[in-house]
């Protein structure tokens, strides 16, 4: 170890030279890194929604499926769809000339189909994509959907919100890093004495944001919501790193002949409490792991991956840096905007048992708000209403009375009996307006024989007959999941493995596995961490205060919401407990590790108290404010609900963890010593040797 520290602080311009090659590679792989833009898509595999999606994917080219609706007549349809079939991407597109032709006039055409594909002055076409809903073949063939000159026409559907998202995070993404990192900058620039030391502090962590991302390509693709907040994140949670080493690096060179020693001897003593530091926030994320829904896969892979990756860049990149520009950091300096915070170590300590009666208290209101704060899973309704899919998913459902679409899968020899009363039964259901199949077709007394092949394949392949579904139920509704249960138990009474899916029947399974997740999640988080902290301090008493402490904080913010009357997306309640569990127990860590240090000497609880609260505080707040600063601005500005919530709360849950921390943890703390003094390894040997 000393030789690599050595190397480090000895050649600094080398090592920088080679940490900065290394960016090239990593901005190249970043580029080759594929992004996943559609949530749905990271259902666990097994689920029968799944199963029946890939079956659409594979067998009717069908998973990613777009509603257009065109201000026209029969013949601008007609042409358009044309235009249409010619787009690379585009598989079929049904509408009324393509199912029964231009010689039967609309009065004559049943009521199914007349339902389906008229309303008002407008016609209604369905668009089927070769590929996903979120490959850039789709993507693409969007694009060119959109361009083709016609009368006013909408396109809805999966694929189309999909694409509004990518174009969104696209345009939205390199701003969230800019905000990020300008008030960010503004924050350490107000809480350090030096004027440059803040831009290395970026500058720094930019190099792991950037070997981070391009370490992405192993794992092929990342999700859009990861690439958005992920360099944010990353900025926020490994920030304290620098600021550690920095301020040991500053001491030692009180005591050294030279920067370079100095240097070496802070890296030293700094690097297992880094790695101690770094060793619960990377468990808050690489827990997100054990979710089924693998979209906290993705997130926890990559940020807990890019906290060691922060981690190596705090103890390679940014002591070479701190040498190299050393003279330019001493020649600008300015006074610290911080507190001594005599004032709240004499408070804290002085009123410990009212605090101590709050702290307590308070987990009354906080777990109740907590578990009544409302969920919403529609993705459409976290992205701005002014969006052409949102403007044209609204028109579906004022003018067809349609707000989603199911596809009902089943065999192929189902009798024709069968399959009519299939129907039947599925047209009786509560909110479903119209039902698309074969029969639909040959209704109009027309023999099966007689279609084309190419609309024979709409409906029927692999071994299965396709039955559209169409609800005026809104996805992740009450009544569109009553209205599933009811589709399954019908689909179930013709065929034993007959399939339901389509957007809000995976909407639905995303439901029951989120709130799975939510459960286990938190729960291994808070069992990992625990464990880690009984392991770091030999003591089960600490990591009980510790977590409950931070608890109340997450319990607080997770339920300011319920009081505020806010309903917020469903993946915040997952994430956010765990994150802000793993990026700020550290403030507490921090505080009782000095407590313990000068309670083996002072043999004074309130005393040692007041000087850990005095001496841990500054560095607290900053990181506090650091975390918040780097999270706020993202949260304020971002046009994705998704996004912002997700930033607010975190940006919130460091602030309100910071004051947990310094009011209530000192008065825990010293209420709850005796359970301390009596679980901690090292308290209990020190008491026996007095003896």
């Amino acid at each position: 170890m000393k030789r690599f520290t050595k190397f480090i602080s000895h050649r600094p311009k080398f090592v920088l030279l080679i940490m900065t090659a290394l960016i090239i590679p990593s901005l190249i792989a970043y580029k080759l890194t594929g992004v996943n833009y559609d949530i749905l898509s990271y259902l666990p595999k097994d689920l029968n929604s799944t199963k029946g999606q890939e079956i659409l994917d594979k067998d009717f080219k069908n998973a990613a499926t777009g509603m257009l609706i065109l201000e026209g007549t029969d013949h601008d349809a007609e042409v358009l769809r044309e235009k249409i079939l010619e787009v690379d991407g585009v598989e079929d597109v049904i509408s009324k000339s393509s199912t029964l032709g231009d010689m039967i006039p609309q009065e004559f055409l049943p009521d199914d189909i007349k339902d389906i594909f008229y309303s008002k002055d407008s016609t209604l076409m369905i668009v089927k994509f070769s590929d996903s809903s979120s490959s850039i073949k789709t993507m693409n063939a969007i694009d060119k959907i959109k361009k083709i000159e016609s009368k006013q026409k909408y396109l809805s559907g999966i694929s189309a919100l999909v694409k509004d998202t990518k174009d969104l995070i696209d345009k939205e993404t390199p701003l969230y890093v800019g905000l990020a990192v300008a008030l960010g900058l503004i924050i350490l620039s107000l809480t350090n004495e030096s004027t440059i030391v803040p831009f290395v502090f970026i500058l720094t962590i930019a190099y792991a944001v950037i070997y981070n991302f391009g370490t992405n390509i192993f794992l092929g693709e990342i999700s859009y919501l990861t690439k958005a907040i992920a360099a944010v994140l990353q900025l926020a949670v490994t920030m304290d790193y620098s600021i550690f080493l920095y301020h040991r690096y500053v001491e030692e060179k009180k005591y050294c002949k030279n920067k370079n020693d100095a240097m070496d001897i802070a890296i030293q003593k700094t690097i297992s409490s880094l790695f101690a530091s770094s060793l619960t926030t990377f468990a808050g994320f690489i827990v997100l792991i054990a979710m089924r829904l693998g979209l906290g896969k993705d997130i926890g892979l990559v940020m807990s991956k890019g906290v060691l990756i922060g981690l190596l860049s705090t103890i390679i990149v940014l002591p070479a840096m701190l040498l190299v520009v050393e003279k330019f950091i001493n020649k600008y300096n300015h006074k610290v905007l911080l507190p001594e915070f005599n004032k709240l170590s004499e408070f804290t300590i002085n009123h410990k048992k009212a605090l101590f009666a709050i702290f307590i208290v308070l987990f009354i209101p906080a777990i109740y708000g907590s578990s009544h704060t409302k969920l919403y899973y529609n993705l459409d309704r976290s992205l701005p209403q002014d969006l052409d899919s949102i403007v044209a998913l609204n028109k579906m459902k004022k003018d067809y009375d349609m707000a989603s679409t199911h596809f009902i899968l089943v065999k192929d020899d189902l009798s024709k009996s069968s399959l009519d009363n299939l129907i039947s039964d599925l047209k009786e259901i509560d909110g479903i307006n119209s039902v698309l199949s074969v029969s639909s077709v040959t209704g109009v007394s027309l023999p099966i024989d007689f279609l084309p092949n190419k609309l024979q394949e709409n409906f029927s392949k692999g071994g299965y007959q396709m039955i559209m579904a169409n609800s005026k139920y809104q996805t992740a509704s009450p009544e569109v999941k009553n209205q599933i249960k009811n589709m399954k138990n019908v689909i179930n009474k013709y065929d034993k493995k007959g399939l339901l899916t389509g957007e809000a029947v995976l909407t639905d399974d995303l439901t029951v596995i989120s709130e799975r997740d939510f459960k286990i999640v938190n729960a291994i988080s808070i069992g990992v961490v625990f464990l880690i902290i009984a392991i770091v301090f030999k003591s089960i008493g600490i990591p009980i205060v510790l977590i409950g402490a931070i608890e109340l904080a997450i319990q607080i913010n997770m339920g300011i919401p319920f009081y505020l009357n806010q309903t917020i997306p469903f993946i915040t309640s997952i994430i956010i407990g765990v994150i802000q569990l793993g990026s700020t127990i550290d403030y507490s860590i921090l505080m009782t590790d000095r407590f313990l240090v000068e309670y083996k000497q002072l043999k004074d609880v309130d005393k040692s108290l007041k000087i850990s609260v005095k001496e841990t505080s500054k560095s607290i707040v900053a990181s506090a404010l650091s975390f918040m600063a780097a999270t706020i601005g993202v949260g304020m500005y971002s046009k994705m609900e998704i996004v912002s919530t997700i930033c607010i709360f975190l940006a919130r849950g460091a602030i309100i963890s910071m004051l947990v921390i310094l009011v209530l943890l000192p008065a825990i703390i010293s209420i709850s010593f005796p359970l301390i003094k009596n679980t901690t390894k090292s308290l209990k040997v020190k008491e026996k040797k007095n003896e």
